[in-house]
Order: C-alpha cells, then sequence, then structure tokens
C-alpha cells in the first residue's frame, strides 16, 4: 500500500470538488500531516462545457437511472482530465459530485468512481466520503469545517471566526481555535445556511442562457421584493436548530417566488434571500465572530458582499485578505480529509453534522498491485 496511508509526517495530497453550482472541477494541492497544513500547492481548474452542464443538471435529484449514469461519466472524465496534469501528489481526495441528497430520507448521493480513477492516476484515492456520516445519524454535511479550523490556525486566529462558503448552497462554519483540535466539543459549529449561487445561476440560465450573474451586474440593476423575502424568511429551515444540510433543489420555490419579477428585480430578490439566510444563520453563532471570511464564487458578487456587510455585525472579506484561495478550499478540504481518513482521524463531529459520534468517513481505492 503506498506510503502515504501510514506514514505520519507531512504528505502531498491532491484534493478534487465538484460543487452544486455546476461550474466545473476544482483541484488543489496541500502538504497535510491530517491536523496541520505546512504548504499549499498546486491548483488547477476544468470547466464543465454547457453539454457537460446539461447532463449534470438532468441528474441532479435522481437516485438511479440513465440520467444517474451519464452524470457520473461526465463527472469521472472531468476529474481525469484535471487531476492527471497533477504532480507530487502522494493520495488523492475524491469528493464527486452530490445528484440527490436526503440524509434523512433515501440518504445522500454522491457519483463518480474513486477505484477507477485510483487505477488511472496510480494513486491511491480517498472516495464516499458522506455516507458512514448520514449512516450514524449525521447529516452528511458540511464536511468542510475540520478543514477551517487547521485554516484558523493557519492564518494565527485567535478569536472565533466564521467561515462562509457560498457555493450552490451557503453553509457557515464558527471556529474557536482556543480549543486543542476540531474535535472537541465548542470547537466548531457548522450548517447550511440556505440557497446561494445555485437558484440565481438556475435562472441566468433559464432567462439569459447565462450560467451566473456576473459581478451582479444583473442584481445591481434591479430592486429587492421584500414580499418575496419574507416568504423566503418564514420557510421552516430556518426556526430549526443545527447542525442542518440542504439539497441542492430544497429551496425551489424561490424561483417561482420571483417568477413574475423582471430579470433585474429577480435577480436582486434571490441575492437578498442568499444573504438573509447568512444573517438568519449567523444568530446561531455561540458568540460573535471577530470576523466573517467569504469563500465560494458568491464573495466574487460585489451586490451579494454588499448586502452581508449591512447585514452583520462583524467585518465581512473574501478569505483572500487573510492569505487563502476562495476558489480552491473546497478542494483544499478534501486532500486535507483525504489525509485525516487514511490515518484514521475524525472528519465529523456532532458540532458539524450532528451525527451521533466521531466519524471518519471515506473509503479507500489503491491501485491494482499496489
Amino acid at each position: 500500500m503506498n506510503k502515504a496511508i501510514g506514514k505520519t509526517g507531512p504528505v502531498w495530497a491532491l484534493g478534487a470538488m465538484s460543487g452544486t453550482s455546476l461550474d466545473g472541477v476544482d483541484g488543489a494541492m496541500i502538504q497535510t500531516d491530517g491536523e496541520q497544513i505546512f504548504a499549499f500547492g498546486q491548483t488547477g481548474y476544468q470547466e464543465y462545457s454547457d453539454a457537460e452542464r446539461a447532463v449534470l443538471q438532468a441528474g441532479l435529484g435522481q437516485w438511479t437511472g440513465d440520467a444517474v449514469t451519464a452524470a457520473a461519466r461526465v463527472c469521472d472524465a472531468a476529474h481525469l482530465a484535471l487531476l492527471a496534469g497533477f504532480e507530487g501528489a502522494q493520495l488523492v481526495g475524491f469528493h464527486g459530485q452530490t445528484l440527490a441528497h436526503e440524509p434523512r430520507g433515501r440518504g445522500t448521493l454522491q457519483v463518480g468512481d474513486g477505484a477507477a480513477l485510483a487505477h488511472a492516476l496510480d494513486l491511491p484515492v480517498v472516495w464516499n466520503f458522506r455516507s458512514d456520516d448520514v449512516a450514524m445519524g449525521g447529516e452528511g454535511a458540511p464536511l468542510a469545517p475540520f478543514f477551517h479550523f487547521a485554516c484558523a490556525r493557519w492564518i494565527g486566529a485567535s478569536a472565533p471566526v466564521v467561515f462562509l462558503n457560498l457555493g450552490g448552497v451557503g453553509n457557515l462554519t464558527y471556529v474557536d481555535p482556543s480549543h486543542a483540535g476540531p474535535e472537541v466539543p465548542g470547537a466548531l459549529l457548522a450548517f447550511d445556511t440556505g440557497p446561494a449561487n445555485a437558484p440565481l445561476n438556475d435562472l441566468m440560465q433559464a432567462r439569459l442562457g447565462q450560467a451566473m450573474d456576473r459581478n451582479g451586474a444583473l442584481a445591481a440593476q434591479g430592486q429587492v421584493e421584500t414580499g418575496a423575502l419574507e416568504l423566503f424568511l418564514a420557510e421552516p429551515y430556518f426556526a430549526r436548530m443545527p447542525p442542518k444540510s440542504l439539497d441542492r433543489n430544497d429551496f425551489d420555490e424561490m424561483i417561482k417566488l420571483v417568477g413574475e419579477l423582471g430579470d433585474g428585480d429577480a435577480a436582486a430578490t434571490l441575492t437578498a434571500m442568499c444573504a438573509a439566510g447568512v444573517a438568519r444563520g449567523m444568530e446561531h453563532c455561540p458568540a460573535p465572530p471577530e470576523r466573517v471570511l467569504v469563500t465560494g464564487g458568491g464573495r466574487h458578487n460585489p451586490v451579494l458582499m454588499e448586502m452581508l456587510r449591512v447585514s452583520l455585525d462583524c467585518p465581512v472579506m473574501p478569505v483572500e485578505q487573510v492569505g487563502l484561495d476562495g476558489d480552491m478550499l473546497e478542494a483544499q478540504a478534501f486532500a486535507y480529509l483525504a489525509v485525516r481518513v487514511a490515518r484514521r482521524l475524525a472528519t465529523s463531529c456532532p458540532g458539524t453534522t450532528g451525527v451521533r459520534a466521531l466519524v471518519g468517513g471515506g473509503m479507500i481505492s489503491v491501485p491494482d498491485g499496489v
């Protein structure tokens, strides 16, 4: 078996993430021992074509059938095309593509064949990260919080800080870096805040044939429909105590709420819904954080960022301001988690997913003959 599996010192791990925004695959390397971050390495990005994105879109919400099979093929091909260009990795963390997520129902489904990827890359691959957590009563998401704890240590944070990821779905991690480790009670609280980019991206695609509201240009031209915003915030999800998680399409009704609005007003209202969900979520933090560090595609939207700054009672900034890469943080997280799985360390805990006990999720596939 590859030496990265049993080694105790730092190794170079390669992580990959394809999120619910369906924009493409991120790949990133970090040097870690599964606890501390030693260095950040090469990054890369493989954008989905319109045809590939359509195949993935058709698979969303499906558990079996031809649409799932086709989405898996797209996922595998895109990941291999990107990850084959990296050098020096000793281990790979492969998240796959989430198509469906019902932790209190049918479970969670991330398509992608880790065993085939291990064979193609000739490297051990850690994958299927979420299923064990769900099987033990957890939400299966979010999974980046243990990495966020390591990032808080890496940036030298001494007071509580929030990492806010605005991908297809929004999620936040409250980190108290004064604790000895991420698994210690009180060190982490994490949950999904609500929809983020996914409804806005879907609106842009349906109305204008565009993948996103780039730089918030359309939202900046519109006005927020407060009635629709109030109906959105009346959703029972916001009254639930965390940990809690969402599927990409759980708030499909959002699109219907803005269906009669013009393009600009619809975009502005969906953007405001994202910010309002975050503001409501921040009420669950055990103490006011020193700052909110924003990662994911949403941080590129100046309209959304300004809405967050107005609605939150602490500084809001992109993670680049503390030396992190907001485009690659989730890919880096799965590189980090891969090492933790390989070394039988926990990847989630009651404070992050609501799981009953510490869980080290994921399975390891190794190349033939290794």
